[in-house]
């Protein structure tokens, strides 16, 4: 039983697990950018994300965690041939979460040279990296915005194509690579590169609680939970399961759900009155519509979840406008009000 604190009892910051789970359901939204305090529950809501995913099923024997339902092409070369490996019986895991920590080497984060298998039988074999492992889950990166540019680099190129390919010391090794990037930290620290920021489908801004009942109860829930882990846990097991099979059934609808072609024009019509470069905006902003859609049980898209999802599909992808000195989030709410009413 995983002793993390569980998700269901995080207390407050709604938009960060509203965020959390869009991402969860469907992977295709984008990444997960969480800034603010510190000790204001980030890496905790994050890593109790990790506890409360779903189980997905990969080939048995696989490094690379590739399906046996995905097609040819999305597989890496073990899975593509007919080796017993690709014959195997699939299994069932708990979707990766993998963190990626500020001193990883380039070689953990992407994978190199087996140096024991080379040593041992002068053979050369691939030890798989940090971007295996994350491949169909969640890679998380606290103080993203202190990674080093060289490991940037690397995760900007995977994160476009959703294919590692590694090249060196004689060897050529391609494997799929598609993750859910999440990153925390404080913006006091730095910012982050643009690119890197663009990056990431949903942005969400968390701070201290300024109430004092919102603060006791945060208190008390975290020491009940140090006091006694397992009963902690396990007096939360009814709701973290709902909440399981609440973004299982999501996951399985939301290719069925509906975009009306005015849900189109009004997303189109928001980014266009904002700004946004590119159209990366309107497509993340239906994507998350349909994956909030999808947890709520509606059959389309409507205007409430296109107002909902839009300051944390927005808010980061805006310029700097030297004559407008209001924050990007007074921007964004401003224009929901006049383009979604």
């Amino acid at each position: 039983m995983s002793t993390a604190f569980p998700f269901t009892a995080i207390v407050g910051q709604d938009a960060m697990k509203q965020a959390l789970l869009v991402a969860a359901v469907d992977q295709e939204v984008g990444g997960v950018l969480v800034m603010g305090d510190r000790g204001t529950g980030k890496s905790t809501a994050i890593r109790a994300l990790a506890a409360l995913l779903p189980e997905i099923e990969i080939m048995s024997g696989c490094a690379y965690n590739c399906s046996p339902t995905t097609k040819p092409v999305g597989l890496c070369e073990a899975c593509r041939s007919d080796s017993p490996r690709a014959n195997s019986k699939p299994k069932k895991i708990t979707i990766p979460v993998v963190d990626l920590p500020l001193g990883a080497t380039e070689d953990r984060v992407i994978g190199s040279l087996d140096i024991e298998k080379a040593l041992h039988s002068g053979e050369k074999a691939f030890e798989a990296g940090l971007l295996a492992r994350a491949h169909r889950g969640f890679l998380y990166i606290d103080e993203v915005n202190l990674l080093e540019d060289h490991i940037v680099d690397a995760l900007l190129d995977v994160a476009a194509s959703g294919e590692n390919v590694v090249e060196r010391e004689g060897l050529s090794v391609r494997h799929p690579a598609r993750f859910v990037l999440v990153g925390s930290g404080n913006p006091e620290e730095g910012e982050l590169r643009p690119q890197l920021l663009d990056r990431f489908g949903l942005s969400v801004e968390v701070s201290t609680p300024q109430d004092i009942k919102s603060r006791v109860e945060i208190i008390r829930q975290r020491d009940l939970f140090e006091r006694d882990r397992e009963a902690f846990v396990k007096k939360a097991r009814r709701k973290e399961t709902a909440l399981r099979k609440k973004i299982e059934a999501a996951r399985a609808r939301v290719v069925d759900i509906e975009t009306p072609i005015a849900i189109l024009e009004k997303a189109a019509e928001l980014c266009l009155a904002l700004g946004t470069d590119g159209l990366r905006g309107e497509l993340t902003l239906i994507r998350a519509s349909r994956s909030l859609a999808a947890l709520e049980g509606a059959s389309e898209i409507d205007l409430d979840h296109l107002r909902h999802v839009a300051p944390m599909v927005l808010c980061h992808r805006l310029r700097r406008d030297p004559l407008d000195e209001s924050g990007s989030h007074v921007r964004v709410a401003r224009m929901i009000s006049e383009v979604l009413g």
